[in-house]
């Protein structure tokens, strides 16, 4: 079979209905040439080959042969009806037949930021027998706990990391006012014999789709076509049972919510909200960070911009607060509550897009340092681009909150050549979502399994994405590779496949090499059913911290606070292999402690970050990130580096000192090892 041959249109069609796609058919046919060239073949083929090569034979006559080969290579193509039954998701609604039975009654809130969409959901939450909130972050979460408690409707908090019953609510409360005076007892008790409250606040991967519910709210619907989590919200819309869902969001997704609602012969009534203060964009741009004014929001879409401008602005004497999505929720709301407060001396917030959602800011300007970021695009790689309608709208909407100090907003950008992308991204209305997102479920991954034994996980998930039919007038396939990433990291630990499924879901940035390598022993462990205790954990992230002396410490430290998270995540997944969730609890309290001091004083620990890039480098060029590549440029003899290279290293913060302790014990016993190596040997030639 040559290139020609295996492109025949008559070939294509055979390989077709034999489920072999242009891909897999040329993936088959290159497999089964290297087949012929460089195995011993069985007799028959040998045979027709030889016909062949005799003229005696037509060199189609191999087709059969090599649809056995294929079919070894890819053994999904023995059981391809069953495979594509089970990954046939053209009808969603199809799958949650307790919701169906229900005449459920869709409410969709539609407004921009700041017009009090969300509050009149919540008046008609907080009137309701029972109720659920589901929102896309556990700030927003843990906020709506706060406000229906307060206002004497008991609630109790679920997200992926957390349980909080109703009734902690006031211990939270007590236990603040004891903490103020002395120490206090952690507040957050696991005491199964607590009967669940009516009301749920949680975040929307934890809905539950089991209760029944008089009323539910989708907070934030327009993420129902996010590429990563866009499936948590589809699963909320098609199975929540609930009499009456109110979904608050952008309008942008109400054609969406509209046709999907006719998928499942529901009526939907759409309310629309106009913004409740006035927003106006300014007609010059910032132009230099002298221009900073009380009550200016700086967004920022990297952390290296982050630190250059807030170190910027401190130098010109103003106090800042920092905000940027890897703090920990404490340390965030800490940051927030002092640029809020209206006594206190911090007057000007620079931040990322992580203001966009969750987090009540008291802002007069919002100005855009920069219109570029970084975005996910289908295939799952990061690419650079200019931010979408609806995330300017979300972003400059922060400013001139009703009922703040600062009612009226402004918005403006930092660059003037900024100013007429931002007037026009602003100038239009938000993007409109055109699909919905699915992601496969264990149950489905199972029954792949039981078709292909010996697939892996990371195998399983591509044919099933490959083979899955959706209806793409409505839906799209969420992007699976952080999934994939962590089934072939553990693909050589042995586990049960509902387990391993478990642990690739778990949310963990995989772009950190510490978490990614802390994740995998943990998996090593449970693995081994050896409980991953907190003592375990102390080790694995050598515990206690100390307090961060540069910006490297405290990225290592959000590293250990995600780590920290990944345990409690796992703690409720597998209860009795991570059992030590308050005292991980009490490790995450005090961590979150440690980083807030850390960002209190992000100035000084950018002072001592800057000593690395020697001096007369300028604090931007750091946030540009030239670091490396001052720092690999080498050394005249005039400034070679006194002492211990060690020294030098955790001097320049390129390592901690816990770090610097770790490398010298395996140093250490690597040293042993090998001397026991060389004494063996040298016994052995004697």
């Amino acid at each position: 079979m040559t290139h020609d041959t295996h492109s025949k249109p008559e070939i294509r069609v055979l390989a077709s209905e034999n489920g072999l796609d242009d891909q897999l058919l040329h993936q088959a046919f290159l497999s089964f040439r290297r087949h012929c060239l460089e195995h011993d073949l069985p007799p028959d083929l040998h045979i027709t080959i030889s016909d062949i090569l005799h003229g005696a034979g037509h060199v189609d006559d191999l087709f059969p042969y090599f649809l056995r080969h294929a079919r070894l290579a890819f053994p999904h193509l023995d059981c391809l009806d069953d495979l594509k039954k089970i990954s046939d998701l053209r009808t969603p609604a199809n799958w949650y037949p307790q919701a169906r039975n229900l005449n459920r009654k869709i409410i969709f809130h539609a407004g921009p930021t700041n017009s009090g969409k969300t509050y009149h959901a919540m008046e008609r939450y907080l009137k309701a027998k029972s109720g659920v909130y589901c929102g896309p972050l556990k700030l927003l979460a843990t906020e709506i706990y706060h406000k229906s408690n307060s206002k004497g409707t008991p609630c109790d908090l679920i997200t992926g990391e957390e349980r909080r019953h109703a009734s902690q609510y006031q211990t939270l409360l007590e236990t603040v006012e004891v903490e103020n005076n002395s120490e206090g007892e952690n507040y957050l008790l696991s005491e199964p014999e607590l009967t669940p409250s009516n009301h749920v606040a949680c975040t929307v991967e934890m809905t539950s789709l089991n209760e029944t519910y008089e009323v539910a709210i989708i907070d934030e619907i327009q993420m129902i076509g996010d590429r990563g989590r866009g499936w948590a919200w589809t699963r909320a819309v098609l199975g929540l049972q609930a009499n009456e869902i109110h979904l608050c969001g952008e309008a942008g997704a109400i054609n969406l919510i509209e046709e999907i609602c006719y998928t499942t012969g529901e009526e939907i009534e759409v309310r629309t909200y106009k913004r409740l203060t006035e927003l106006n964009i300014e007609d010059c741009a910032l132009g230099s960070l002298d221009n900073v004014k009380p009550g200016d929001c700086i967004v920022c879409f990297n952390k290296n911009d982050i630190y250059s401008v807030s170190r910027a602005i401190e130098q010109r004497g103003h106090e800042v607060a920092v905000i940027y999505g890897s703090l920990p929720p404490g340390t965030k709301l800490a940051q927030a509550n002092k640029f809020n407060d209206p006594e206190s001396s911090c007057k000007v917030m620079v931040a990322t897009d992580a203001i966009g959602l969750g987090i009540n800011l008291s802002i007069r300007r919002i100005i855009f340092y920069s219109l570029i970021k970084p975005v996910i695009n289908d295939d799952g790689d990061k690419e650079m681009d200019v931010i979408s309608i609806s995330q300017a709208l979300q972003i400059a909407g922060r400013a001139g909150r009703y009922g703040s100090a600062w009612e009226t907003g402004y918005v403006t950008a930092y660059k003037p050549e900024d100013m007429a992308t931002l007037k026009t991204l602003l100038s239009k209305p938000s993007d409109p979502v055109t699909q919905a997102g699915l992601h496969p479920t264990a149950e489905q991954m199972e029954l792949y399994a039981y078709h292909l034994p010996h697939a892996s996980l990371s195998s399983l998930m591509d044919i099933f994405v490959h083979l899955c039919t959706v209806d793409d007038s409505l839906y799209f396939m969420c992007n699976t590779e952080a999934f994939k990433f962590l089934a072939e990291m553990i693909q050589h630990v042995p586990l049960p496949l509902r387990a391993r499924y478990v642990f690739c879901c778990a949310p963990i940035n995989n772009k950190l090499p510490f978490v990614c390598a802390t994740f995998l022993k943990m998996v090593r462990q449970y693995s081994r059913s050896e409980p991953i205790t907190k003592n375990w954990l102390s080790n694995a992230v050598d515990w206690p911290m100390p307090s961060p002396k540069t910006i490297m410490d405290l990225v290592h430290l959000e590293a250990v606070f995600d780590i920290l998270e990944l345990y409690l995540w796992l703690s409720y997944r597998f209860p009795d292999m991570f059992p030590d969730v308050k005292l991980v609890r009490e490790m995450e309290n005090e961590l979150d402690a440690i980083i807030q001091q850390g960002i209190f004083q992000i100035t000084r620990l950018l002072r001592n970050s800057e000593q690395v890039l020697k001096e007369g480098n300028d604090v931007e060029a750091f946030g540009r990130g030239k670091k490396a590549t001052r720092l690999s440029q080498p050394h005249s003899r005039g400034d070679e580096p006194k002492g211990k290279l060690s020294d030098m290293l955790v001097a320049k913060g390129l390592i901690t000192p816990q770090m610097l302790k770790k490398l010298q014990q395996e140093l250490s016993t690597d040293n042993s090892e090998r001397g026991r190596k060389k004494t063996t040997t040298r016994h052995r030639r004697k």
